[in-house]
């Protein structure tokens, strides 16, 4: 059963590249072998992310991200069964808040800032989907779904 899990949280420090570097690097190196994909937002301190996969592998993943102590306040904002994958392209895709326009951001929240828990998990949902459309989500590596 493939399954669609989408949750917010906050830094517990600041989010800078040696955090995010160590978030993908793991993500990259256990999320193929479980059949995990998705993409991972950040911006104002605050985590957005989505996992895609079996719904045995996203939960014992999303239990695991509730307890790693470099964040807290973890939320789940959406949760459904799917056919089809929108985060296929990449083990773990990655979105810098800060380089989205903010007409985007604007379009699905009431501010022109990430904060998933202002907003409706669908909206923050629709938000990951934009920017895929839009070419601002790359892999660890720049390229678009080489992982």
């Amino acid at each position: 059963m493939l399954v669609r899990l989408l949750y917010a949280s906050r830094a517990r420090q600041a989010i800078d590249a040696a955090l995010l570097d160590a978030i993908l690097a793991t993500s990259l190196e256990r999320n193929p072998r479980h059949g995990i994909t998705g993409v991972l937002c950040h911006g104002n301190g605050i985590f957005l992310q989505a996992l895609e996969g079996d719904r045995q592998d996203v939960s014992q993943l999303f239990q695991a991200i509730a307890r790693d102590p470099r964040h807290h306040d973890v939320t789940l904002l959406h949760f459904e069964e799917t056919c089809t994958r929108d985060f296929a392209g990449w083990a773990m895709g990655q979105v810098n808040a800060a380089r989205i326009n903010t007409a985007t951001l604007l379009k699905f929240s009431a501010r022109a800032e990430l904060d998933p828990y202002r907003t409706c998990g669908a909206a923050s949902l629709a938000l990951l989907k934009e920017l895929i459309a839009g070419a601002s989500v790359v892999s660890r590596t720049g390229e678009r779904g080489r992982h």
